[in-house]
């Protein structure tokens, strides 16, 4: 966090935060954003002016910079974004799949920002113009020296609300995605995920009996324990993630797709346990529990679907029949779990919750309804296939090194995990991938036996939701 607080600066930042309604803005108080704040301050006291800065990308499609953006596009003329990229915590990649470098030794990615104000009293919107520069570190050294201001090939924008973004958009589809249902209407009741500042205190077994111990979700397909004592866990979300602690489900949605990057939206997963708040990359996932339950905390206390009435009649109405709560649910997971969905949406779920197409009929409403069920029942790992993966020789069992050579991942010199496809060993859940990520975790732990068929288990799950995932689009 910044230390530059002063009343002034931060009382000037609040124009940059009206009407957000989100969780968290503490990034509206980055120190550039302050700078760019404070330039705009000067041009508009002084009637006219030109700011160009060299800067953190995140402002210009950060869901929560939408009312900067506003007032960037009211009080200038024309706005110019020259995007850098090199997000590494985006996992960015050229168009083509080539490697994207960062222009800086930094990680996070970066724009040269040009906004122009004239003199006089013109008050229609900024014209806005960006131009997207991908590649390695030296071609864009060499592209930024050959080039000048007027060379640029900008490409002109059209910012539409409410998230007025300052990249290209593809809004063709519009109006058919706004017919579907989003997914914060629909599942009211949601949360982040717990945080505990201790993650080194989690666990994969039970060490400890107390009160307090809960099985939790740490991240996609890694259960672990954690001592849920209220006064340990430091931003313990007990109000709202309490409803996970009695038998129930829960999504785990991300609310913008540009969390993972330039790959495909990822961001669904589901759980029958408490969550984590970094169950996804870069953190950000929403937990949408299924059923709320009374304040006291016992199983036979009765519950209710965290459903919208008005929303679940009208797919009865649709489908012609009754549905359970785990059927809209299993409904919805199928959904998200379509690679055409997807494609077609990708611009809207850059930047927002989904929204979920009302099933036509009965036959579409089966067809997601089945297969999210079969997903959901593999993600929690309660009907796992049998797997080809073997983990031959003996040894240590300590993970030393984890290196994949197309068919084995080694986990030392010695011994290795064999029959491992490519497709299961870069699968994606939540910007991770979760046959690296699992392994990675437990670098210098020795593994168990029920590690080891914990980890042949994961293969099996990840192939075979590759498997589901080209069966639901095949309607």
């Amino acid at each position: 966090s910044s230390n530059n607080t002063g009343d002034w600066i931060s009382q000037l930042l609040e124009d940059y935060k009206k009407n957000l309604n989100e969780r968290n803005i503490q990034p509206l108080s980055d120190d550039y954003i302050k700078f760019i704040r404070l330039a705009q301050y000067y041009v508009e006291r002084n009637g006219e002016g030109i700011v160009a800065y060299i800067s953190n990308n995140s402002f210009i499609d950060g869901l929560i910079h939408r009312q900067m953006r506003s007032e960037l596009i009211r009080v200038f003329d024309k706005i110019y974004i020259l995007d850098l990229h090199g997000n590494t915590r985006k996992k960015e990649v050229s168009p083509d799949g080539s490697k994207d470098e960062n222009v800086f030794d930094i990680m996070q990615g970066v724009s040269i920002n040009i906004f122009v104000k004239k003199a006089g009293k013109n008050k229609a919107p900024a014209k806005v113009w960006h131009f997207d520069l991908f590649g390695t570190r030296s071609y864009k050294y060499e592209y930024l020296h050959l080039h000048t201001f007027n060379s640029v090939e900008w490409h002109e924008l059209q910012p539409q609300e409410p998230g007025l973004f300052f990249i290209p958009q593809d809004i063709s589809l519009q109006k058919e995605y706004d017919k579907g249902f989003w997914i914060q209407e629909m599942l009211l009741l949601n949360t982040s995920g717990i945080k505990t500042h201790h993650d080194l205190d989690l666990v994969s077994v039970k060490p400890f009996e107390t009160e307090f111990n809960q099985p939790y979700l740490y991240r996609p397909l890694d259960n672990r324990y954690i001592n849920y004592d209220l006064s340990k866990v430091v931003r313990h979300r007990y109000e709202k993630i309490r409803h996970l602690l009695n038998s129930n489900l829960a999504l785990i949605i991300g609310p913008q797709g540009q969390a993972v990057g330039t790959m495909p939206w990822n961001l669904v997963f589901v759980s029958d346990k408490i969550v984590d708040t970094n169950v996804y990359y870069r953190g950000g996932g929403i937990v949408f529990p299924l059923y709320l339950y009374s304040k006291e905390n016992s199983l036979k206390t009765e519950c209710k679907a965290n459903l919208d009435e008005k929303i679940w009649a009208d797919i009865n109405t649709a489908i012609g029949k009754e549905t359970a709560p785990e059927d809209i649910f299993d409904y919805i997971y199928g959904v998200l779990h379509s690679p055409a969905y997807r494609t077609k949406y990708k611009e809207f779920l850059k930047v927002d919750f989904p929204r979920i197409p009302y099933p036509k009929d009965d036959t579409m409403f089966e067809h997601y309804r089945g297969l999210g069920h079969e997903l959901r029942e593999l993600h929690l790992m309660h009907n796992v296939p049998t797997s080809s993966v073997v983990f031959p020789e003996t040894g240590s069992m300590i993970v030393e090194q984890v290196a994949y050579d197309g068919d084995k991942v080694h986990i030392n010199d010695n011994q290795y995990f064999a029959n491992i496809p490519a497709k299961a060993w870069n699968f994606y859940i939540g910007g991770y991938q979760p046959a690296q990520k699992w392994l990675k975790d437990r670098k210098g732990r020795t593994l168990s036996f029920d590690d080891i068929e914990h980890y042949c288990h994961i293969i099996a799950v990840l192939l075979r939701t590759a498997e589901l995932m080209q069966k639901i689009d095949e309607i």
